[in-house]
């Protein structure tokens, strides 16, 4: 295990050099052999302010290329640098990266921040996509350290992906999958590997919590007093889960767009080919709402689509994301797919993909779906935020879904169960908040996922009541009168 007692660079230290090496030692000394390769130094100041506090994209040795990328991750679905969590002041601390040693592939990985200026708290965040430990930087670690929560984070035990082929016209691998439409990159991802199944999405949330309580510990001579979980898109699909199975670890959690799973449906698998299937058609047409490619994605759950120009929401939608995230996640449930059966420019391998048949003709893919589904049997309190526009997780079959599944859950006893559940709606608000530098219509739901947490906090730990259930109105805020309670009426206003 290596010790970095100094930061790199031209950082100074925050506290004299045997301060450092001795608040770093305990912590190190209480997590033991269940961390390896790990690096601790006190820090002048643990938000992003600090080049130190993220990495540089692949800079972890003997990773390919991709596979671990903090800076990009960090603002995958936060918006421009002027529209992050703002930075107010220095928050100097200890901050830990290290790999969690009991996975024998060597791709779990820890992060911990130990303000100096502690107040008794903890912050567990879950990771998007396939990103690293450091995916909350911006959204969640910069807001909760200066507050002085403790902050831990976790990359759900999976490194993200490493190349495979480029320029190349067809699948150079078995389990590739091309990053865009139009593209000849081709990758696998480290998530599909046979070692990885998404059972370990859960399993990395709740060892992450209990890393950082003894880390804490150590730290601070007391174990935090409170711990919250929060994630967005698959981070939040980790708060979910959380709440559903260790509420022993869990005082809470907010949840930023979570990925819904369900083997019945509605799931990425089914929601996501009638997109891509008609997605030729609607852009032949003009981007014609009238359309009957537009009325088919419609139908299958999606927003309407915003047209600027030449510009659709749904065009950017299609570049980045429908067609690797089918991929991905049809490689890791149904194997026997021959996804890009037809070539590259057909789409009837991620487009064609049926889920209702091919679980009729093999039963084993609904059981590996409904081994890592969302149940909505949560037991500590839960608030999930959520776009409207969304067009990857739509809010349709994601957010709203999930909700049916805790009230059904409750057999209609909700408003007495002492795990409240909450879904706030944000409306025009979508599933990458950098999207709104394109198409200004569109809402920033970071604000009011941060707003969710001080109100989580206060629920837990004064017995303040929720907001109810609620449309975010476009430019509005979660209020404790809502204009419009439940969900909006409307899912776009120009």
């Amino acid at each position: 295990m290596i010790l970095a007692r100094a930061l790199a660079g031209a950082v100074a230290l925050a506290l004299p050099f045997a301060a450092s090496a001795s608040r770093c030692d305990d912590v190190l000394a209480a997590l033991g052999s269940r961390l390896a390769d790990a690096t601790c130094f006190e820090s002048t100041d643990l938000t992003t302010t600090n080049p130190s506090t993220t990495p540089l994209d692949n800079t972890l040795p003997g990773v390919p290329v991709g596979a671990w990328t903090p800076r990009t991750d960090r603002g995958v679905i936060v918006g421009a640098p002027a529209d992050n969590t703002p930075i107010t002041h220095a928050v100097p601390g200890i901050q830990l990266n290290a790999r969690i040693a009991d996975d024998p592939t060597g791709q779990a990985r820890f992060l911990l921040r130990l303000p100096n200026d502690w107040n008794g708290r903890l912050v567990v965040a879950g990771a998007s996509g396939t990103r690293s430990e450091f995916n909350g930087d911006f959204a969640w670690s910069d807001y909760v350290v200066q507050k002085g929560y403790a902050y831990a984070s976790q990359n759900k035990g999976v490194l993200n992906l490493k190349i495979t082929g480029i320029g190349v016209p067809t699948p150079p691998t078995a389990d590739s999958c091309r990053l865009n439409p139009t593209s000849t990159v081709w990758v696998e991802f480290f998530d599909n590997g046979a070692a990885k199944p998404f059972t370990q999405w859960t399993e990395y949330m709740i060892t992450g919590a209990r890393l950082a309580r003894d880390a804490a510990k150590a730290g601070y001579q007391h174990y935090p007093t409170r711990t919250y979980a929060v994630g967005t898109s698959n981070g939040g699909y980790q708060v979910r889960r959380a709440m559903e199975e260790a509420p022993d670890l869990f005082d809470g959690g907010v949840d930023w767009e979570g990925t819904f799973i369900d083997a019945a449906g509605p799931n990425i698998l089914e929601d996501l080919p009638p997109a891509i299937a008609n997605w030729s058609a609607y852009a032949a047409s003009g981007f014609n709402p009238a359309s009957a490619a537009a009325q088919n994605i419609v139908a299958a759950g999606y927003p309407p689509d915003i047209v600027n120009g030449a510009l659709s929401l749904w065009g950017n939608y299609n570049a980045q994301f429908w067609e690797v995230t089918q991929c991905q996640w049809q490689k890791r449930f149904d194997q026997a797919w021959s996804t890009y059966n037809g070539g590259p420019g057909d789409v009837t391998g991620t487009g064609g993909y049926n889920y209702a048949a091919r679980v009729l003709g093999d039963p084993s893919i609904a059981a590996q779906v409904a081994a890592v589904a969302t149940t909505g049997k949560i037991k500590q309190p839960l608030i999930t935020v959520a776009g409207t526009m969304d067009a990857l997780l739509p809010i349709r079959h994601g957010a709203r879904a999930y909700a049916d599944k805790v009230n059904a859950s409750r057999l209609g006893n909700n408003d007495h169960r002492a795990a409240q559940y909450r879904l706030y709606e944000v409306q025009n608000g979508n599933h990458i908040e950098g999207y709104k530098s394109t198409f200004p219509q569109l809402e920033y739901i970071r604000p009011h996922a941060q707003r969710a947490f001080d109100l989580l906090v206060q629920h837990v730990e004064q017995q303040a009541a929720l907001p109810p259930d609620q449309c975010i109105p476009h430019g509005g805020a979660i209020a404790d009168a809502p204009a419009q309670a439940g969900e909006c009426a409307n899912l776009y206003v120009p």
